[in-house]
């Protein structure tokens, strides 16, 4: 089966581009040719006539429908994507803000004074501390958290209250 195809005029000399068409004009439909496996041919005639539709239309239709699908698939898909960046961006924003405000000494009952018998770290300002130095064991409400201390980190007493009373005026 052969079509008559019909050439489009040249373009206007403003150089506007083939798919711009004036919103009056209908927009003039073109002849795309490929080619397919003949089992795929046979299919498209067959399904064609037990619809009785040419098989340009069948092919129309079925070009169409994939393209609205994948549209639709792609912004559904994109929408979601972006609901999830927006959601995980809020929740590590909080999730920082949690971490900034927790003072690792918060939950520490006591303080022991010990010689360090190996390397490690202070707690709160994370400065090396060395073997053989003096540190300080936090002991916490929890027995399993480990908190280690240097001299500068070691909380300083809080002044006394004035718990004088007033004389009577």
């Amino acid at each position: 089966m052969y079509h008559a195809v019909t050439r489009k005029p040249p373009a206007p000399p403003d150089d506007a581009a083939e798919d711009e068409a004036p919103p009056d004009s209908p927009r003039k439909e073109r002849v795309l040719h490929t080619r397919v496996p003949a089992v795929l041919e046979e299919e498209l005639k067959r399904f064609a006539k037990n619809l009785r539709v040419p098989v340009s239309n069948v092919v129309r239709a079925i070009l169409e429908d994939a393209l609205k699908m994948a549209d639709r698939a792609t912004g559904s898909v994109e929408d979601r994507l972006k609901d999830v960046v927006a959601v995980v961006h809020n929740e590590r924003e909080n999730l920082q803000s949690k971490l900034k405000k927790l003072d690792p000494l918060d939950d520490v009952l006591a303080f022991q004074p010990l010689v360090l018998a190996m390397p490690t770290e202070c707690t709160a300002c994370q400065s090396s501390l060395r073997r053989g130095e003096s540190g300080w064991l936090g002991m916490t409400t929890d027995p399993a958290r480990r908190v280690i201390v240097c001299g500068a980190c070691l909380p300083k007493p809080e002044p006394e209250p004035n718990n004088q009373p007033k004389e009577p005026s």
